[in-house]
């Protein structure tokens, strides 16, 4: 074909419980360059994968590389979500964040499940460590969004952590007397020094589950934008009390 580009992938790994072909199969990973990866829930009554299909044909029109990964366990809720108990069926493995992590963005479409999209995003974003683009077909309004705890925070300590895969800094932050201080790991290492973060006020997500990077225990996730050369952080324009709530 003159002037397109042709993309030819088969990864079916499973025989899968929808219809459809291919990307209606629970385990199906169809890798298409890195610039983007779209994964879909595993299909079932409540999760069709007709929508990771047409925006994967949208992306490749546009020219953009986009492989596609069908979860092994999408339906439901995490096991730390209410209601999930210790069976909640959502959970990405660790072989499919390996494989997600190999593409530069991760576009995440959870269906139209209202209660249980938010909880899906915090499990996504705590455990890709990648740039993450979420779809839902339920609009979510500001009471799902209020129930992320965002706090103001000023850094106390900030090292380089050493065992992280990726360059990072371990930070010590304050969150006033009813968080108290927590720790994370954040990779900002492009824009920031130890030095010039200490004393620096931030905004942090304080009430998702702590996560593990190598030895280190991560109990914040900070917030930043994706700029072209790194990590931006977020931060108030004006001086705020330590503890200070988003809303």
């Amino acid at each position: 074909m003159i002037g397109r580009r042709t993309h030819i992938v088969d990864c079916r790994e499973t025989r899968g419980i929808g219809e459809g072909g291919g990307i209606a199969q629970r385990g199906t990973y169809a890798k298409s360059g890195s610039e983007l990866v779209a994964v879909a829930m595993s299909p079932g009554r409540r999760h069709i994968t007709k929508p990771v299909c047409e925006i994967t044909f949208a992306l490749r029109e546009a020219n953009i590389e986009t492989s596609t990964l069908v979860l092994n366990a999408g339906s439901g809720v995490p096991k730390d979500a209410p209601g999930g108990g210790n069976s909640g069926l959502f959970g990405v493995t660790p072989k499919e964040i390996a494989q997600m992590e190999r593409h530069n963005i991760v576009l995440f479409h959870f269906g139209g499940v209202k209660n249980h999209i938010i909880y899906k995003a915090r499990h996504a974003l705590r455990n890709v460590d990648k740039p993450i683009v979420i779809i839902a077909q339920y609009p979510l309004d500001f009471e799902d969004f209020a129930k992320i705890d965002i706090r103001v925070g000023t850094v106390l300590e900030a090292e380089l952590n050493k065992k992280a895969k990726k360059p990072a800094y371990k930070l010590k932050i304050d969150f006033g007397n009813e968080i108290g201080i927590k720790k994370t790991s954040a990779q900002i290492t492009d824009y920031y020094t130890p030095d010039e973060l200490i004393g620096k006020q931030l905004l942090a997500v304080v009430n998702f589950p702590p996560k593990q990077i190598a030895d280190f225990i991560s109990e914040v996730l900070i917030l930043g934008t994706y700029s072209t050369g790194g990590v931006i952080l977020i931060t108030p324009d004006k001086k705020a009390q330590n503890g200070d709530k988003l809303g």
